[in-house]
């Protein structure tokens, strides 16, 4: 194997494990949500949290720089139309992921507190609860896409002279 097949395989493994970890974090939230207990949500929510930090935080970082590596090994200019397309894609993912981080975690303080004090959940995790809701779906949409711009490479012009 050479060198570069190594980083091509690190890139896909990058892109599966965001993707994974994504669509898992968000079904095992949902999931916990549905049951409207402050308990159950409380665990899943720390192990969701955890998770994100561990897989999702590692494959995010890691995809900008194979990414990079490969473009340049192959010669794709980063105003090529697909590749600005998918870069820019990925950025509006990260734009919705970085918060989701920080509201899964108001999310699991507001449970943990409900669970310990054997309340209902408060309307502060609700709120909370639908921007995380929402902002999944841009990011899961723009995922696809990135996909999409990578295993087809579309002729796209964005930028004069590209």
């Amino acid at each position: 194997m050479e060198w570069i097949d190594f980083i091509l395989y690190m890139h896909v493994l990058g892109a599966t494990i965001l993707f994974g970890t994504g669509i898992g974090i968000a079904f095992f939230m949902l999931m916990a949500h549905q049951t409207a207990n402050p308990v159950v949500i409380a665990h899943v929510s720390r192990i969701v949290v955890y998770a994100d930090y561990l897989f999702t935080a590692t494959a995010a970082i890691a995809q900008p720089l194979t990414g990079l590596i490969l473009a340049n090994h192959f010669g794709w200019p980063l105003g090529e139309g697909w590749l600005l397309a998918a870069i820019v894609l990925y950025l509006v993912v990260g734009l919705f992921w970085l918060p989701v981080v920080f509201i899964q975690k108001r999310m699991h303080d507001h449970a943990a507190a409900a669970s310990e004090q054997g309340i209902p959940l408060s309307g502060d995790y609700h709120r909370l609860f639908t921007i995380w809701f929402a902002f999944g779906f841009p990011a899961f949409f723009a995922m696809l896409a990135i996909f999409w711009l990578m295993l087809f490479k579309p002729n796209l012009s964005f930028v004069p002279g590209f």
